[in-house]
């Protein structure tokens, strides 16, 4: 993960500190929010939440949170003022026009963000998501009143995760103007679903894995940490159905409770390939050098797949597309 420079922290703070004195005096906030966002014109839109926006059609200063978006707003060239570094990951090379640049103040991370770094961003538009949606309030404080705060979050355990992303990317495609890229990369993902679909096989059972820590978790259908909603958009069938949670590193399971399970397939996210220290064991050791699953159908016949590596630190439209069009591959062979 990118750390925040010592160079750029002192230069945000000194920043922070003009704009929050410039806070103090809002009383032409609401007024002023479209006169500074180039040329004033604006277009409206509901956001994921169901909350409609008049927002800048030339923005002057974008504020984005939502990790699943960061990869579609580099590669339509949006610039941003601020945004949480820290969670994106280095060596994407879609997002390194942000990791990259001095010139993006780093709100950190969603445990602890800062928020000095938001209001010193003096946005004319904030586009708030999926590990920052708790701090919605806290982003509202930051800012003028005014601004409008656009809901981009991506819902994964309403069973229609791919119903989410049209509506997400559709969305972003009316903020700024990019609604035939937002249409070639929504047709991209449909595809892609549509050869995973026709390519698996029901009676093929499947079992979702997260690893983290060194430890083997479970993933499970709909509600189980980025594999979860696989199963509802798929149709897979699971080796296991036990109730789950969205836990960033999954649920409790013991190696002998796979076993026992017997699953032909395994779709496994290594959380510590993106999130990791570097001193824990990779997914694969963990699972291919574990005595009790050796005779498991999916580790004796190798058929594990392991998510893209920085899948935890994106989930985004592009990387579900990855997976799919992956497991069409393999489920064609």
């Amino acid at each position: 993960m990118k750390k925040l420079g010592l160079t750029r922290t002192n230069l945000a703070a000194l920043i922070a500190v003009g704009a929050l004195g410039l806070n103090a005096c809002g009383s032409a906030d609401a007024e002023n929010a479209d006169a500074e966002s180039g040329n004033g014109d604006t277009v409206e839109v509901t956001d994921k939440a169901g909350d409609t926006h008049a927002v800048p059609q030339e923005p002057t200063s974008v504020v984005a949170t939502d990790n699943r978006i960061f990869r579609t707003l580099a590669e339509w060239d949006v610039d941003l003022s601020a945004a949480p570094v820290d969670l994106m990951a280095d060596d994407l090379e879609a997002t390194q026009k942000y990791t990259q640049s001095e010139d993006i103040l780093n709100i950190g991370n969603h445990r602890e963000p800062d928020m000095e770094m938001v209001t010193a961003a003096q946005p004319d538009l904030v586009l708030n998501g999926q590990r920052f949606t708790q701090h919605a309030e806290d982003i509202a404080g930051a800012i003028d009143d005014g601004v409008p705060i656009v809901d981009t979050n991506v819902e994964t355990e309403t069973g229609e995760i791919d119903q989410e992303f049209r509506d997400q990317i559709t969305l972003l495609g009316e903020v700024f103007g990019n609604q035939d890229e937002a249409e070639e990369l929504i047709g991209d993902f449909d595809e892609a679903l549509e050869r995973a679909q026709e390519a698996y096989d029901s009676d093929v059972t499947v079992t979702g894995l997260v690893t983290s820590g060194g430890d083997i978790n479970y993933a499970a259908p709909t509600t189980g940490r980025a594999i979860g909603p696989l199963y509802d958009i798929i149709d897979m069938t699971p080796a296991l159905d036990d109730d789950g949670s969205s836990d960033h590193t999954g649920d409790d399971i013991s190696v002998e409770a796979i076993a026992s399970a017997n699953p032909d397939y395994l779709i496994v996210l290594d959380r510590d390939a993106a999130a990791g220290d570097g001193t824990s064991a990779s997914a694969q050791e963990l699972i291919e050098e574990s005595e009790a699953l050796q005779d498991v159908p999916a580790v004796a016949n190798d058929n594990i797949y392991y998510m893209p590596g920085d899948f935890y630190v994106t989930e985004d439209i592009q990387n579900y597309t990855t997976i799919l069009n992956d497991l069409a591959d393999e489920w064609s062979e």
